[in-house]
């Protein structure tokens, strides 16, 4: 499972229409767009009435926030990328703060979040190993998205369906700010 901030549908419209042109890679649909705030690798099934609760009462009290997509990068490192993304420009302290916040409430619902430090980014293609992903960064960082407000989050499932194939994303809550 994870909790994520999803971009309005016509944000990840334009986006995907930014790279349909753009052949080379296999890049992330619009349906599966978002902003990952916590990775939940481990949710029983007994612990997600209670994680659902402790969710929304973290979010319970902020207020929403302007967020626009610009800048672009790769994880680890654009030299040896197993990940090309997009950035946040607008709204970056704001999400750093609501991912502590899940974060904490998943793992005092003993839903152990994984630990890799939060860099929030919408991820975009996962380029063939061994190739330098330099101009795909360059490229990238061309887009900017519009601002627009995020007002809620959502806890999504996850489900594995074999090699090869996409995991299937399920909305199980979704958690407005300010409550």
């Amino acid at each position: 499972m994870f909790v994520a901030a999803v971009p309005p549908e016509d944000v990840r419209e334009d986006l995907a229409e930014f790279l349909d042109v753009r052949e080379g890679l296999h890049w992330t649909s619009a349906d599966r767009m978002h902003l990952t705030l916590a990775f939940l690798p481990d949710v029983p099934e007994s612990i997600l009435e209670p994680l659902e609760e402790r969710l929304r009462i973290a979010v319970a009290d902020l207020v929403p926030f302007g967020c626009r997509l610009g800048g672009a990068g790769a994880f680890p490192h654009p030299d040896r990328p197993v990940v090309l993304w997009l950035g946040v420009e607008r709204g970056r302290a704001e999400l750093d703060g609501i991912a502590r916040r899940v974060r904490g409430a998943a793992n005092d619902a003993g839903a152990v979040p994984e630990g890799r430090r939060f860099v929030p980014h919408l991820t975009l293609a996962r380029p063939p190993r061994g190739r330098s992903a330099l101009r795909w960064v360059r490229v990238l960082d061309t887009y900017r998205s519009r601002e627009w407000q995020v007002e809620e989050v959502e806890l999504i499932d996850s489900q594995l369906l074999g090699r090869g194939r996409r995991p299937l994303h399920e909305v199980v809550a979704t958690l407005p700010l300010g409550g």
